[in-house]
C-alpha cells in the first residue's frame, strides 16, 4: 500500500479535529439537556420511577429518634397519640432523606386517621407538607389518604390547610401517574373546595386543568373524585368562568353518558350549576348541536333516582327561554315526567313537578301539557302527597296555568279539583302553597263548567274552611281567594245551604271586607252580599247587624271619592 503524500495527511489531520470538535460540541449538549430534565419539577412526581441511585444514610439523630418512636408506639400511644414528644419524632422523621423513616410517619399518621377521631393539632400539619412532598411513593398514598380521612371526618380545618401551604404539593400530586396518589389528591381538593375562599385559592393555584385531565381517566374512582372536585369548584361563579375557559362543559357533557351512575350525577350538578347562570346558556345549548339537551331528557328515564332528579332541575335552570321550553316538549319530555312524578323518591317527584311548572308557564305548551296523561298524574299526586308543600304549591300552579288552555274542560273531568279541595283542609294557613291552592281554586270558581264541579264535591268541612280562611284577614291573597271562591257558588243551593250554617262568620268577614282599605276587598265584599241577600235568612240576619248603615258609609266614601276625582281630572283638562 502506498504511502500518503503531504496534501492527504494534512486533510486527514483536518478532518480528525473536526470531528473532535464536533464531538466535544455534541457532549457539552448532552450534559446541558440531561441537566435541565433532570432539574425539571416532572420528575420529582414521578418518584415511583425515579429512585434515588444511592442509599441514604441513616444519621445517629434520626437512628436515637426512630427508636424513641417506635418505644412511644409500644407503650404511650393509646394515652398521648399527639402529645409533644412524637410530634417532634414526626418531624424529625418527615423531613428525612430515608425513605424507610417517611413510611413510618406517614403510617403513623394512617393509623390515627382510622382508628382515632379526634381533632389533629394544627402543629402537626407541618410534617405533612414533607410526607405529601416525598419522592417515595408509598409515602405520598398513605399521607395523602390520611389527609383525606382527616378532612372527611372534620378533624382538621379545611382553610387552614390552605393557609398552611398544602394547596400546592396536593395540587402537585394529581401529576402523579399512580392511580391510588391520584385518588386520595382528588379527594382533598373535592373536600377542600366547599369553602369559598378554598375554591378561590385553587383557582387561583390552576388547579382546575389537571382536575378536567383527571375526569377522563379509565380509573373510575380517580374519575370520580375529579368530577366531584370540579361539581364542588362549580359553586363559585367566578370559578364558572375559568372551567368554561378551560374547555370544562363538553367534557362534563360527554360525562353524562358514563356508565358510572356516580360521574352522571356530579357532572349533572355541576352543570345545573353552571346552566344556574344565564350567561353561560349560549355555551351549553350551541344551536347547531343540542346534544346535552338530548342527553338530559334521556337521563329522565334513569333507574338511578338521584341522577333522574338532578337531570330535571338541570333542565329546569336551562329552560329559561320559549324556545328551549317548546324544544324540550318537542322532544317528548312530557310522558318521561310523568312517570317521574309516580317516583317512590321525595327529590324526584319535587325535582320534575317544578320542571312541569316552568313548561306551564309558556302559553303555546299549555295545550298539549293539558293532556289526559299528565292530569290524571296530578290528580293521583295530589291524592298521595297532601301534605307536602311543594307538590302541593307547584301542583295548583301548574292547573291555574292550565286554565287558559283549550283543554281547559279536561281540569274538570279529572281528580285535580278534588285534590286541591282536600289539600285545603290539611294546608296550614303560614304555608305559601296554601296561597297558590285558593288562587287556583278561584280562577277554577270563575268558569261555570269547573264551578259545578267544585260544588258538588263541597261539604260541611270545606265549607267551613272556606269561612275560616275568608275570615283570616291577616293572611290577606288566602282570605280573598277563598272569599272569590264562596262568591261564585253561592248561586247555587247546595252551597246556599251549607253557608246557612256559618251566618255569623261570614257576616264578619263581610264587614272587614267592606271597610278594608283595599277596594279589591270592598267590590267582593258588596258583590257577596248582594247575592247573600237573596236568601230570607241571610237578608234578615243582615238587617239585624245594621249592615245596612256600614253600605251606606262605604257609599258616601265612594262618592267622595269620585267627587276629588272629578275635581282632579278637571283641574288637568284646563
Amino acid at each position: 500500500m502506498g504511502q500518503l503524500c503531504g496534501r492527504c495527511m494534512q486533510l486527514l489531520r483536518d478532518f480528525i479535529g473536526f470531528v473532535q470538535r464536533m464531538s466535544s460540541d455534541l457532549v457539552q449538549g448532552i450534559k446541558e439537556c440531561l441537566t435541565l430534565i433532570s432539574n425539571c419539577s416532572c420528575l420529582k412526581q414521578n418518584s415511583s420511577k425515579n429512585r434515588q441511585l444511592y442509599k441514604p444514610i441513616l444519621q445517629p439523630h434520626e437512628r436515637v429518634t426512630a427508636q424513641e418512636f417506635l418505644q412511644h408506639i409500644e407503650t404511650d400511644f393509646e394515652m398521648s397519640p399527639l402529645g409533644k414528644d412524637p410530634l417532634e419524632a414526626l418531624r424529625t422523621l418527615s423531613f428525612s432523606e430515608n425513605p424507610g423513616l417517611q413510611q413510618s410517619a406517614a403510617l403513623y399518621y394512617l393509623h390515627m386517621s382510622q382508628h382515632m377521631n379526634i381533632p389533629l393539632p394544627v402543629e402537626h400539619l407541618e410534617p405533612f407538607y414533607a410526607l405529601l412532598r416525598s419522592a417515595d411513593l408509598e409515602v405520598q398514598q398513605m399521607s395523602s389518604l390520611s389527609l383525606v380521612n382527616f378532612l372527611l371526618e372534620g378533624n382538621i380545618d379545611k382553610e387552614l390547610v390552605v393557609q398552611m401551604g398544602l394547596l400546592e404539593p396536593i395540587l402537585d400530586l394529581l401529576e402523579s401517574e399512580d392511580p391510588t396518589v391520584q385518588c386520595n389528591s382528588c379527594a382533598c381538593i373535592m373536600t377542600l373546595a366547599v369553602s369559598e375562599s378554598n375554591r378561590e385559592a385553587i383557582g387561583a393555584a390552576r388547579g382546575v386543568t389537571p382536575l378536567l385531565s383527571l375526569a377522563n381517566s379509565y380509573d373510575p374512582r380517580v374519575q370520580q373524585n375529579a368530577v366531584g372536585a370540579i361539581l364542588n369548584l362549580t359553586q363559585s361563579e367566578k370559578i364558572q368562568q375559568v372551567l368554561c375557559k378551560e374547555g370544562a362543559l363538553p367534557v362534563l357533557a360527554l360525562l353524562l353518558e358514563s356508565p358510572d351512575s356516580e360521574v352522571q350525577y356530579y357532572s349533572c350538578a355541576a352543570l345545573s350549576n353552571m346552566a344556574a347562570n344565564v350567561q353561560h346558556h349560549k355555551a351549553l345549548l350551541r344551536p347547531s348541536d343540542r346534544f346535552l339537551l338530548r342527553t338530559l331528557i334521556s337521563l329522565l328515564s334513569s333507574s338511578v333516582d338521584k341522577v333522574s332528579s338532578q337531570a330535571c332541575v338541570c333542565l329546569r335552570n336551562l329552560a329559561t327561554s320559549v324556545d328551549i321550553q317548546a324544544e324540550m316538549v318537542a322532544e317528548n319530555v312530557l310522558p318521561k315526567l310523568c312517570s317521574l312524578l309516580a317516583s317512590g323518591s321525595e327529590d324526584v317527584r319535587r325535582a320534575s313537578i317544578a320542571l312541569l311548572w316552568i313548561l306551564s308557564l309558556h302559553p303555546p305548551n299549555q295545550d298539549t301539557l293539558a293532556c289526559a296523561e299528565l292530569l290524571q298524574s296530578l290528580g293521583t299526586l295530589l291524592a298521595a302527597h297532601k301534605t307536602d308543600p311543594v307538590i302541593v304549591g307547584h301542583t295548583a300552579c301548574i292547573i291555574k296555568n292550565l286554565c287558559l288552555s283549550k283543554n281547559r274542560q279536561r281540569i274538570t273531568e279529572s281528580r285535580c279539583v278534588e285534590g286541591l279541595l282536600q289539600t285545603m283542609l290539611l294546608t296550614d294557613t303560614q304555608e305559601d302553597s296554601l296561597r297558590y291552592v285558593t288562587s287556583c281554586l278561584a280562577e277554577l270558581a270563575k268558569q261555570e263548567g269547573a264551578m259545578l264541579h267544585m260544588v258538588q264535591w263541597m261539604d260541611e268541612p270545606l265549607t267551613r274552611c272556606l269561612v275560616r280562611l275568608a275570615g283570616q284577614l291577616e293572611h290577606p291573597e288566602p282570605s280573598f281567594h277563598a272569599a272569590s271562591i264562596i262568591q261564585h257558588m253561592i248561586g247555587h243551593e247546595k252551597m246556599m245551604l251549607l253557608c246557612k250554617y256559618h251566618i255569623g262568620e261570614i257576616q264578619a268577614y263581610l264587614k272587614n271586607f267592606l271597610t278594608h282599605q283595599e277596594v279589591r276587598f270592598q267590590q267582593l265584599g258588596i258583590s257577596t252580599l248582594c247575592r247573600l241577600r237573596a236568601d230570607p235568612d241571610f237578608s234578615l240576619a243582615f238587617r239585624k247587624s245594621q249592615m245596612a248603615k256600614l253600605l251606606e258609609q262605604v257609599r258616601q266614601q265612594t262618592e267622595e271619592t269620585q267627587e276629588l276625582l272629578r275635581a282632579a281630572m278637571c283641574h288637568e283638562e284646563s
